[in-house]
């Protein structure tokens, strides 16, 4: 019987430390660091104890370091910032793909490295990395959130990197690094990409938009670079994963790989009606205007002027006159 109780004892104590370990010095302000040194040493446990649903944003400084994990930001947990130390050395990754997950037809959704579903995040230098090779659908980020903000931040993978979900959802990528093969940036949100680098790793598609169909905008690259590994030469700007798929490449620099037609229907015949692609003012040796499909559109200089980022971006931040994106210095 006193053993027990002493064990009873022991393991209170025990758990009283491990709930004071799990309190953060600062609620609004979190660290997390592999050597300990923060209030947490994996990214997700300062999601556990993130405020749901803040009258503030809740800052997440996260220290250099490899973070071998899945990161979900929760529905709840908005107005959420993650900061790296760097893009190079602050690293998040995992290796889940499609047949791992073994979930059915949508396994794909499943694989994410980081999934995003809390309104309002921004990630600032840091890298999200999806491992798992050449072995199908294997997703680094998912966005499935409004007003997200992403800055200085590297995405690597294969197939399906970057899922940008959500219909009329606004979502922000500048100056960002995003490498893949096929379909490599996909999905139904609104999305802007500015001054980003777009990397092929193999002959393929870089987009694949669902751009539902009375949505204004669907993907648009603004003084992007479009670049390719030596060995590859064949590339597409994108194909239509749904009918009504919108993508617009402005300013942008496109290397020798793209293909002189740009665009595929994939296979759908109807869609070289239904889907907008469009370009203006392309340069590089993929910029071959000209000799672009019939079907894909080369804007006018007054066409091209409605591409600005607050019109793509239309939004405003609640009881306030600002946009939504001018909140993204925190």
């Amino acid at each position: 019987m006193k053993l027990r109780k002493l064990f009873f004892i022991v393991t209170l104590i025990s758990v009283g430390i491990n709930l004071y370990a799990q309190k953060p010095k600062d609620e609004y302000n979190m660290v997390v660091a592999k050597d300990g040194s923060g209030d947490f040493t994996t990214i997700q446990e300062a999601m556990y104890a993130a405020k749901s649903f803040p009258y503030q944003r809740v800052i997440v400084n996260i220290k250099n370091g490899v973070y071998n994990e899945k990161v979900h930001v929760y529905s709840w947990n908005t107005k959420v910032s993650l900061i790296g130390e760097s893009k190079e050395n602050t690293i998040i990754t995992f290796d889940d793909y499609f047949d791992r997950i073994n979930l059915g037809r949508n396994s794909t959704f499943h694989t994410s490295t980081v999934l995003v579903e809390g309104d309002d995040f921004i990630a600032k230098n840091l890298t999200i990395k999806n491992t798992a090779g050449a072995v199908g659908q294997a997703v680094a980020l998912s966005v499935n959130a409004n007003r997200c903000y992403f800055e200085n931040c590297s995405f690597l993978g294969n197939q399906d990197t970057i899922y940008t979900a959500g219909e009329g959802f606004k979502q922000y990528f500048k100056n960002c690094y995003i490498e893949g093969t096929t379909d490599f940036i996909f999905g139904e949100a609104t999305v802007l990409f500015e001054s980003c680098t777009i990397h092929n790793k193999s002959n393929s598609y870089i987009t694949a938009a669902s751009t539902p169909k009375n949505q204004k905008f669907g993907y648009v690259f603004k003084n992007c670079k479009l670049t390719a590994e030596e060995n590859v030469t064949e590339v597409y700007l994108g194909r239509p994963w749904r009918l009504y798929a919108k993508t617009v490449f402005i300013n942008c620099e496109m290397g020798k790989h793209i293909k002189p037609e740009g665009w595929h229907n994939w296979s759908k015949k109807e869609a070289e009606v239904s889907t907008f692609y469009a370009e203006y003012h392309s340069t590089g040796k993929g910029s071959q205007s000209e000799k672009r499909e019939k079907w894909s559109h080369q804007l006018k200089k007054s066409q091209a002027k409605k591409y600005t980022i607050e019109n793509i971006m239309d939004y405003k931040l609640e009881n306030s006159k600002l946009p939504w994106y001018s909140n993204s210095s925190h």
